[in-house]
């Protein structure tokens, strides 16, 4: 059985910093595609970075270098730094992944979710 479960969400000021990790059970992230989304209520949920099995990166997004996806193959974790901190990034952040090695935008391509995180950048 697959898990993904994400920590470090958090509340902090305008250009903080916050580093959110995922940790994988039965899903080998070293294999495959994985991604961070996010979600605001009432909005799409929209990816923000994700890294495939060739640690090729990809952004949904202009994030003008804030963000940084990584993953320990080690600890079977994906994280995801986030600096600079802007009120707009405030969302539930979900680590996703899918049983193929490249990946997608779309949320509907990933086969796995975690239960989300949530960041809250506020003055």
């Amino acid at each position: 059985q697959v898990q993904l479960a994400e920590s470090g969400g958090d509340s902090v000021q305008p250009g903080g910093s916050l580093r959110l990790s995922c940790v994988s059970s039965g899903y080998h992230v070293s294999k495959s595609c994985l991604a961070w989304f996010r979600q605001v209520p009432g909005s799409k949920r929209e990816i923000v970075l994700s890294i495939d099995k060739y640690d090729l990166i990809e952004y949904g997004e202009s994030l003008e270098g804030r963000f940084t996806i990584s993953k320990d193959k080690t600890k079977n974790s994906l994280y995801l730094q986030m600096n600079f901190l802007k009120p707009e990034d405030s969302a539930t952040y979900y680590c996703a992944g899918r049983n193929y090695e490249s990946c997608f935008r779309s949320p509907t391509e990933y086969q796995y979710w975690g239960q989300g995180t949530q960041v809250a950048v506020v003055a």
